[in-house]
């Protein structure tokens, strides 16, 4: 059991404050997006880090889980906090999820689908499918070149 699930036992769905570790993977000035096998969005790779683990542990682990890419030379590209950070799942779950994202250009391996996406497609900026709400700031800002990093 992990640590969400061991939190959701303890309090139901009520809020649950969380970090989130994803990453932004950029080839050939196209981003890498999943598409969502629980829900009908498109996102970058990531999730929540568990107890102990570092930013760049959480963020390198749950993107290989994903995607099968083991990814190098990460820069963080931004910090994401404030009301955007609220959601609460078709289950009833309530987080406020601070997101922690990061850059690379550097990865190796084959991508393969997981329990969690179906489908991974590289998209250029000016081609962008239906994105999961929590995460289309940081891909917007992905689109629009911001000053790295970003802090909102």
């Amino acid at each position: 059991m992990n640590y969400i699930q061991t939190m959701r036992q303890l309090i139901g769905d009520e809020l649950l404050m969380t970090v989130g570790c994803g990453i932004i993977l950029e080839q050939d000035n196209q981003i890498l997006l999943q598409h969502r096998t629980d829900r009908d969005v498109w996102g970058i790779p990531g999730g929540v880090m568990e107890p102990g683990e570092t930013f760049l542990e959480a963020a390198i682990r749950e993107t290989y889980e994903e995607t099968g890419l083991k990814v190098e030379q990460l820069a963080l590209f931004g910090i994401y906090s404030g009301e955007a950070g609220f959601a609460t799942y078709p289950n009833g779950d309530k987080v406020f999820s601070v997101q922690i994202i990061f850059h690379s250009s550097s990865f190796t391996g084959q991508i393969q689908d997981s329990e969690e996406s179906h489908e991974h497609r590289f998209f250029s900026r000016d081609n962008l499918p239906h994105l999961n709400e929590h995460q289309a700031r940081f891909i917007h800002d992905w689109v629009n070149k911001e000053s790295l990093p970003v802090i909102k």
